[in-house]
């Protein structure tokens, strides 16, 4: 399905085939953080329907699902057997579907995987990617009436179950109060065709990195949620049993993440900006891998990498591009110690004897 946006002037498409840019990117990004523009984000659309929709998606993914109220917005994910994320879906139910709204090109495998553990349970999936179109603003304005549904994203502040990582009283995410409409095609044609600010995607990025935001898009094959601080909102610590949870339970509780994402401040002398997946090195050493990049409208080229735990965190690291070698500066998201040390107290040691 082509984006209705097409015929805007100065569309440039993105390989999702919504628009990447409308020729001003950075005015763009302005006009969406301050809440006058919409952007299509192309997401995938995943429909569970039937009586046991809740409690079935709440045994096979990492959220609080059972009880979840008409129009309550959460996220969860779905994690192999070692807790590597697979999927991540942002969830509303409006009482009688449950939507999930995953990444572009994920929606598939996503609605494969559901349909393949369905058995004998009252559950119907669907992929509606092609039926609908999702379209997200910033400024917590509510979505137009005729919105199928509307996700409320919780970044903003750790969930109900959750945990954060990131030790900020002014946590970056705190003012991130995206909202996504799922909508018809027409009405996404009708809002296209009328004078609404519209942003590309390259503005939605770069505000998302900025808000320490994670996505699908970030994970790799071995990523676990504790690493992009994605506890936060898509876990709930303390609910039962499902595929992925020992690791979840076990590294937040005993151990540490093998790997933190940390924000990269990229030097931006050059023009260059480094394409997610570029290396990350120190002393010419890979320590991690560049997940996301965008130019801020603020903070000038900056981008999520995730690192080896025991990087030194005020190393500056560099990201060779072609002929060119770009310096970053970290700024931490998850800390070193993230894990036991900090979320236990230390304990004495048995039969230790306090002396006087």
């Amino acid at each position: 399905m082509s984006s209705p946006f097409a015929a805007r002037p100065g569309f440039v498409v993105a390989p999702s085939g919504v628009a990447a840019h409308f020729g001003n990117p950075i005015g763009e990004q302005r006009a969406l953080s301050a809440g006058r523009a919409v952007v299509e984000l192309g997401l995938g659309v995943v429909t569970v329907t039937g009586p046991d929709r809740l409690s079935w998606l709440n045994s096979i993914t990492s959220q609080l699902l059972l009880g979840l109220q008409p129009g309550v917005s959460t996220e969860t994910l779905v994690l192999d057997a070692s807790g590597r994320v697979e999927h991540a879906a942002r969830v509303v139910d409006d009482g009688t579907t449950t939507w999930l709204l995953t990444e572009t090109g994920d929606a598939a495998p996503l609605a494969a995987w559901l349909e393949s553990m369905r058995f004998m349970l009252r559950v119907e999936v669907a992929d509606r990617t092609a039926d609908l179109a999702t379209l997200g603003r910033l400024g917590g304005d509510p979505a137009a009436a005729d919105a199928v549904v509307e996700w409320v994203d919780p970044w903003s502040a750790v969930a109900p179950g959750g945990w954060g990582y990131a030790a900020l009283e002014a946590h970056p995410g705190s003012d991130w109060d995206l909202r996504i409409a799922v909508v018809t095609p027409d009405s996404a044609a009708a809002l296209a065709a009328s004078d609404q600010p519209a942003a590309g995607l390259l503005a939605y990025e770069a505000l998302r990195i900025a808000a320490w935001r994670p996505s699908l898009s970030d994970v790799d094959e071995r990523t676990i949620p504790h690493e992009l601080d994605w506890l936060r909102s898509a876990v709930h610590l303390s609910k039962g049993c499902y595929r992925g949870q020992e690791t979840v339970a076990k590294v937040h509780n005993l151990g540490h993440p093998p790997r933190r994402v940390v924000l990269l401040h990229l030097d931006g002398s050059d023009g260059v900006l480094p394409t997610p997946g570029t290396p990350v090195l120190l002393d010419g050493k890979e320590v991690g891998r560049l997940a996301a990049s965008a130019v801020h409208h603020e903070d000038g080229p900056i981008g999520l990498a995730v690192v080896k735990r025991s990087l030194d965190p005020d190393a500056t690291l560099t990201l060779p591009v072609d002929d060119v070698v770009v310096t970053a500066a970290q700024q931490v998201i998850v800390p070193p110690g993230a894990g036991a040390t900090a979320n236990v107290p230390r304990l004495p040691r048995l039969g230790a004897v306090r002396r006087s």
